[in-house]
C-alpha cells in the first residue's frame, strides 16, 4: 500500500499531485492512500455549473479569499479552509461497471473506525440542508464527512472531505454561495470533529485516517513538499 503525505504549495500543484497519485496506481497496480489538508479553495460540482447563479457564486468565493476549482465527482460546492482534511483511496479495478457499492461500503467502514478512534461516533446519513447533499455521508453534530467515487477503466478513487474544526468558516463561505445557486443550505448542519468533542490534533487526525484507510499498515511512503 502506497501512502502520499503532504500537500502542494498552490492549489494547482496540489491537484497535480493527486493526478500523479492516481496515475501511480494505474501504472503499478498498487493501491494508494492520500490524507492531507488541501490549500484553501471552494470546489464546485458539475451540477453547479448549470445553475443561474453560478458565475456570481464564483465571484463570491474569490472575494472571500477562496480560489475556485472544479470537482470531477460529487454534487454541489464544498469548501476547504486550509485546515479541512481531504482523503483519497485509489485502487486498481478490472471492471469499471462493478464494485461501486462495495468500495463505498469498505471505505465508509474504515472512516467510521478512524472517527471512533478520534472519539467520534458517526452515523451514516446527513441532516437536512447539509453541504453537498448526497447518499454517502457521515454525521455527528452535523455532517462531517462526504464521500464520492470516480471510476476509470482501470482505477477507482473513493475520496472524501473531513471537517476537523473549521465548521464555522465553512458555513460562512458556503451560505451565500448556496443561496446564489438556489440550493437548500443550513449553517447548523455543518458539523466537525470539534463539535462532536473529538481529538482535533492535526497530526493525530491525519495519521489515524492513514492507519485505518490502509488497514493498519503500508509498504511505501512519499512526502510531498510544499514547492
Amino acid at each position: 500500500m502506497y501512502v502520499l503525505r503532504g500537500r502542494g504549495k498552490t492549489l494547482g500543484t496540489d491537484r497535480e499531485a493527486t493526478d500523479e497519485f492516481v496515475q501511480r496506481t494505474r501504472k503499478t497496480g498498487e493501491a494508494g492512500v492520500r490524507v492531507w489538508q488541501p490549500p484553501k479553495n471552494v470546489a464546485f460540482g458539475r451540477r453547479d455549473g448549470n445553475r443561474d447563479g453560478y458565475e456570481q457564486a464564483l465571484t463570491v468565493a474569490n472575494e472571500r479569499g477562496y480560489p475556485v476549482a472544479d470537482r470531477s465527482v460529487g454534487g454541489h460546492a464544498v469548501a476547504f479552509t486550509g485546515t479541512t482534511v481531504a482523503f483519497a483511496f485509489a485502487e486498481p479495478v478490472e471492471d469499471s461497471r462493478s464494485g461501486i457499492t462495495e468500495r463505498y461500503d469498505r471505505v465508509t467502514k474504515r472512516v467510521e473506525a478512524a472517527l471512533h478512534a478520534l472519539g467520534v461516533t458517526a452515523n451514516e446519513g446527513e441532516p437536512a440542508g447539509a453541504f453537498c447533499p448526497g447518499t454517502h455521508s457521515l454525521s455527528a453534530e452535523g455532517k462531517i464527512v462526504g464521500l464520492a467515487q470516480r471510476v476509470h477503466s482501470d482505477v477507482a478513487v473513493t475520496s472524501g472531505i473531513l471537517i476537523v474544526a473549521d465548521h464555522k468558516a465553512i458555513a460562512t463561505v458556503l451560505e451565500p454561495i448556496y443561496d446564489l445557486l438556489d440550493v437548500s443550505f443550513n449553517k447548523s448542519a455543518v458539523g466537525s470533529i470539534a463539535r462532536a468533542d473529538g481529538d482535533t490534533t492535526r497530526e493525530t487526525v491525519i495519521e489515524t485516517f492513514i492507519k485505518h484507510l490502509t488497514s493498519g499498515g503500508h509498504d511505501t511512503t512519499e512526502v510531498l513538499r510544499e514547492t
